[in-house]
Parts: C-alpha cells; structure tokens; sequence
C-alpha cells in the first residue's frame, strides 16, 4: 500500500510536469506586472470611462460660453377652419385656409457675467391664403439683435466658473488614485501568487531533502542504528511533505487563475513570477507627505468644491426670493410684402424693451426659512470638512508612520531568513552525522519554511504601504516628483 501512495504521487507530479511544459512560460516583475494591470485590467478600463464622462461633462460646460448657431423652420403649417369674426355691423362666421412657411437662423451667446443671453436673428415667413385665388404675403426680419438679462437674480454662470473647473481638476486626480488603487490590487495578486509559488518550491524542496532523510534512516535502521520509532517518525514526514506538495500546487493553480483572469493574460501561459527588491524610499517625512497630500489629492478640491456649492446655494435662495427683474430688449429691422425681393426692400425699424418686475409681499417667512435653511446646510457642510481635514492629516501621518516602520521589519525579516536557512542547513548535518534528533530538524526546517514566507509577506506588506502613500498623497517619493498622467493616452478623449 506504501508504495502504491508512492507510485501514485509520482504519476502525479509527471502529469503535472508535462502540463506544464506544454505551457508558454513568461517571467514578470512587479512593475511589469503593474504596468500591465494600468493597461488593461477591468479597474483600468473602469476608471478611463468614469474619466473620459467627466472629461466631456468639462467640455460640455466650455461649450455653453460659445456662440450657438441654430436654423428653426416650419415647412409648412397648414390650417383649415371656421372662425368667428365681429364687426360693427355684426358678427359673422367665415372658412379660414393658409399655409404657412417660417425659416430663422439665430446665434446666441450666454453672458457668464452677468447671467443674461445675447442673441442676433434673422427670421423669413410666406403666408399663403386659399380662396378664390391664392393671396400671398412676406414677412422678414433681415436683422435683429436683442438680450435677455435676469437683473438681480441667480446667475449659475458665475458659479459655475468656480466650481466646475475643480469638479474637472478633482477628476483628473481621482483618476490617478484610481490607478494607484489598481495597482495596489495588482501587488496584492502579485505577491499571493508569489508566496504560493515560493511555498510550493520550499515543499518541493522538503520533500526531496525528507525523501533523502527517509533513505538514508532505512539504512540506518536496517544496521540497528536508530529505532523504528524514529524510522516511522522520518516515513510520516515524508508523507506529510507529498501533501502538503499536492496542497501548494493546488494554490498555485488557484492564485495563478485570479492573476491571469485581472491582468486579462492568455490562458496558454504559464506565469513566474520575480521576486522583488524592496522600493529604495527613503525615510519620509510626515509633514512633506501632508502638504502634498493637501495639494494633490482629490479630497482636497473636493472640500473646496463643497464648500462654494454650500455658498451658492445661500445665494440662490437669497436671490430667488427677493426682488427680481428681467429685462427683454431687441432692436431689429423687418417689411413685409406681397413678392420675396419686396420683403427685403426698405426695411423698417423694429423696436421692443420689456422690463418684468417681481415683488414678494408676504410669504409668511417662507423666504426666511429657506435662506436660514441654506446658511445652516453651509455650517453644516465647514464643520464636515473642518474634522474631515484633521482625519485627512491624520490618515496621512499614520501612514508615514506605518511605512517608516515597516522598512525595519522588511530588514529584520531579511537577516532572520538568512538566519533560518543558515541553521536549517547546520541542523542537517549535525542529524546526518547522528549529533541530534529528528525533532530538532523537524523545528530547523518548520522556522526555515516561516522565516522564508514571512520575508515574502514584509515585503508585500512594504510594497503595499508604499503604494497606498502614494495613492494618498498622489506623490512618488522615489522620484521626488508628483504623479500625473498624459490625457491623450486615454482613448476617445478628441
């Protein structure tokens, strides 16, 4: 039965071996690994889409402040009715039928300054009257020009001038934290499949060293050297190495999917994954990383956004519940006549003002409670973003903290793996030459395994705390630079 469990592990690493071999082996790096999940990971493709909106949404606000060219046109309207019609001699009904034609080209411009709307038209109509014989009419208006202009209301123009510029800049930037949260998520699958495939080469590794362990107890033990106790001892962790092999590969197998399946990688390609070095930070500087933080990250507009749409939103509410005037003015030429060349000839002068006025009497403090509503929603709003700025610190500094910190523990967690495989290999030889027992290796080669992996694991963790600095404060310290982006490596963007 023993060796059949043999012959079946066997059989089994074979296969796996030639499944393997069959596979296209690439080897990547963190960075390269990185580099691909920017491209073309599902996050990436994610946050260019949620950019290119609010690129568009930014442009679609420029576009409003530039003259719009319209052409309006009714081709025809057609009417056919009984009306009634008074005269001093009386009242009397008669059969109405006309057609009627209208063409206009205006251009407009919104004033951000004042609110109000300057526009230029040029308008042309055909009235046709069907009787005994067709009576047709022209009406042009060759050229007018007018405004409409709110006096003392809300002007969202000018607002809007202050806040969407940041609502764009606070996009640019949370794009970039976007990217650095997928990258983040790229470290964390690099380094699970790494520790998965360090630990099945550390199994890998015990099962030959427990194999040749095994071969040499069974002479030993045949010479009467050691006891059976011990030969058995040395079998049960030979068989305990075959499954925890099977285990690790399986692992493998598992973080090997997830990698592929986020960085979107054939299917037919086998991933080794590089160790590696830790990033050369230097030691940060808590206050260097807050001011940058405060002057890069979205959060930080993001408070300024709110706050001026807090105030706005007072200024509409005194705005709009007050006294209000709106002001219509146009001054144009125009004719009509009985061919198209006549309405075009001598044309009149054409004049309107229009002057509305809207006076609040009595609301029974309606209009106050809005306003006092509004001015409370905006205290409401200061003291938010007051405490949000010292978490927004504070989260900074433990930050720093943390990853100063972990600079320490990813050295101690490198001498204490140099350490372990150090005395696992002096422990070995000691046992071969009969100077200790078995359990002494068994605890040799279980703090090996541990100090091995939890390398690994610091320097995951460093790697991690890292990228989450840079991510909070959208500054690479490496390069001592800021962390931007080319727009037009966005696609779709002209």
């Amino acid at each position: 039965m023993k060796y059949l469990r043999y012959l079946f592990f066997i059989v089994l690493s074979a296969l796996s071996w030639m499944a393997s071999a069959q596979l296209q082996v690439q080897y990547l790096t963190l960075d390269e690994t990185i580099a691909i999940a920017k491209k073309q990971s599902p996050d990436a493709l994610t946050a260019q889409h949620r950019y290119r909106s609010s690129y568009w949404q930014y442009r679609n606000y420029k576009a409003g402040f530039l003259p719009t060219l319209t052409l309006d046109g009714t081709l025809p309207s057609l009417s056919r009715s009984i009306e009634k019609i008074s005269t001093p001699e009386g009242d009397f009904f008669y059969d109405r039928n006309l057609a009627s034609y209208a063409a206009g080209l205006s251009l407009t411009k919104n004033l951000g300054l004042t609110g109000g709307q300057l526009f230029l038209n040029s308008n042309l109509e055909r009235l046709d009257l069907f009787s005994d014989s067709t009576i047709k009419s022209y009406l042009s208006s060759p050229l007018n020009i007018g405004i409409r202009q709110p006096l003392f209301n809300y002007n969202p123009y000018r607002w809007a001038k202050r806040i969407e510029p940041l609502r764009y800049n606070e996009a640019e930037r949370r794009y970039l934290e976007e990217v650095e949260q997928l990258s983040l998520k790229a470290i964390h699958l690099f380094f699970t499949l790494l520790d998965a495939q360090i630990n099945l080469r550390i199994q890998q590794l015990n099962l030959a060293n427990n194999d040749t362990l095994y071969q040499i107890a069974r002479g030993r033990y045949n010479i009467g050297t050691i006891a059976e106790n011990e030969l058995l001892q040395i079998e049960l962790a030979l068989l305990n190495s075959q499954s925890r092999v099977e285990s690790a590969n399986f692992n493998v197998e598992i973080r090997m999917f997830d990698f592929k399946s986020y960085l979107r990688l054939p299917e037919d390609v086998s991933i080794r994954l590089v160790e590696p070095s830790a990033p050369e930070t230097p030691v940060v500087d808590a206050q260097i990383a807050i001011a940058e933080a405060r002057e890069n990250r979205a959060d930080a507009l993001a408070f300024e956004r709110q706050l001026i749409e807090a105030e706005s939103a007072v200024n509409r509410q005194k705005s709009e519940n007050r006294f209000n005037a709106n002001l219509y003015a146009i001054y144009g030429l125009t004719q009509s006549s009985s061919d198209l060349p006549g309405a075009y000839r001598n044309p009149q002068e054409q004049q309107r003002l229009v002057l509305g006025v809207q006076i609040p009497i009595l609301d029974w403090g309606l209009t106050r409670g809005k306003i006092k509503m509004a001015e409370s929603d905006r205290e409401l709003v200061r003291t938010d973003i007051q405490q949000r700025m010292i978490d927004f610190d504070q989260e900074i500094f433990l930050k720093v903290m943390g990853l100063n910190m972990q600079r320490s523990q990813l050295i101690i967690a490198a001498k204490s793996d140099t350490v372990a495989v150090k005395r696992y290999e002096v422990t070995k030889q000691r046992y071969l030459i009969g100077k200790i027992g078995i359990l002494d290796l068994n605890m040799a080669q279980s703090e090996k395994d541990n100090a091995q992996l939890g390398y690994v694991r610091e320097l995951s963790s460093y790697w991690t705390s890292f990228y989450e600095l840079r991510q909070l404060t959208l500054y690479d310290f490496v390069k001592k630079r800021k962390i931007t982006f080319n727009v037009s490596e966005i696609p779709d963007l002209d």
